[in-house]
């Protein structure tokens, strides 16, 4: 069985992390993937506070596993979901959207793992310095916000610009991509996508059908010119959403347009009016299955690859 650094840093079975995705992951899916020998995170996004400690709390009921939340800094209630984390005492803390500095120091007095999302080597550098205890190197081949490189591209530079644990992030689905991360110098992935087709994943059905129907070039990025762009499904809001961006609509409208619009994918497969954040591995996610076996199946399927890449180098 494969194991890291980043399973003794946690105490996890598997160097397997699930996605913080906004309004999907959340309490009950967190507790199956933790269950299953994983990190389970629950995604706080644009949530409130409230909703954030009633999610920990169905988590906690669930599983005695580590547990982690993701908050997304660009939220107006990032201030109060941060004090959350340290109440309710998470294990795990990562971060998306931002720089997390100034809660930094509260969350490791708290002995809370810090463990920044990063998208540039420069980020990289400086959440190393401000003591982060792991990096999670997302390519741009990941659902929801993105940045400009892949992970082919990032993951070894982070590796090589930082001693801390690093956890890849973008394009990884199955057991090639958890081996192609270790051969660019990660000790662990992390997985959004494939975990839409959990059992435990509570999207409205429109969506998981979506992401099990994907094709190879189903997603498209939208909101560049705002200086936030997002990877979702090429649906129509998608498509129109593009079309007002480069047709002269002006930035608050835009901005209005696409206000809700993951939470109306999530809870009412809205296809209009609906964001539907995915990745670009989406067409590898074949099957419904329970979150546990998603995490197991992947490091199995990881093992043999790893071990015949051993062989071939006489």
């Amino acid at each position: 069985m494969i194991k890291s650094a980043i399973c003794q840093l946690l105490g996890i079975r598997y160097p397997v992390f699930q996605g913080g995705m906004a309004w999907i992951a959340d309490g009950k899916l967190a507790a199956a993937v933790s269950n299953g020998g994983g990190l389970g995170i629950i995604a706080a996004g644009n949530a409130p506070a409230d909703y954030v400690r009633q999610q920990i709390r169905i988590a906690r009921e669930l599983t005695d596993k580590p547990i982690g939340v993701n908050i997304m800094l660009m939220s107006p209630f990032a201030d109060e979901v941060a004090q959350v984390a340290v109440e309710e005492k998470v294990e795990v803390v990562t971060t998306g959207a931002g720089n997390p500095s100034k809660y930094m120091s509260a969350w490791k007095e708290a002995g809370i793992k810090v463990i920044p999302v990063v998208a540039s080597v420069a980020m990289a550098k400086l959440m190393t310095r401000l003591g982060a205890s792991a990096l999670i190197a997302e390519g741009g081949e990941s659902g929801g916000h993105v940045g400009e490189l892949t992970t082919m591209v990032l993951v070894p530079q982070v590796c090589d610009a930082t001693n801390l644990p690093v956890v890849a992030a973008g394009g990884i689905a199955d057991g090639r991509g958890v081996a192609a991360a270790f051969m660019l110098g990660a000790c662990g992935v992390q997985m959004g996508t494939r975990f839409l087709s959990a059992y435990e994943c509570t999207i409205h059905p429109v969506y998981k059908e979506k992401i099990l129907k994907a094709t190879d070039l189903c997603t498209m990025v939208t909101g560049k010119r705002l200086g936030h762009p997002v990877r979702s499904l090429r649906t129509q809001f998608a498509r129109n959403y593009s079309k007002a961006e480069y047709g002269g609509m002006n930035d608050a409208d835009l901005e209005a347009l696409g206000t809700g619009a993951l939470r109306r994918a999530v809870q009412e497969g809205d296809n209009e009016h609906g964001c539907f954040l995915s990745g670009q591995i989406a067409a590898m996610v074949k099957k419904e299955q329970p979150a546990a076996d998603i995490v197991r199946e992947v490091m199995e399927e990881a093992e043999p690859i790893l071990r015949r890449a051993q062989t071939w180098v006489e």
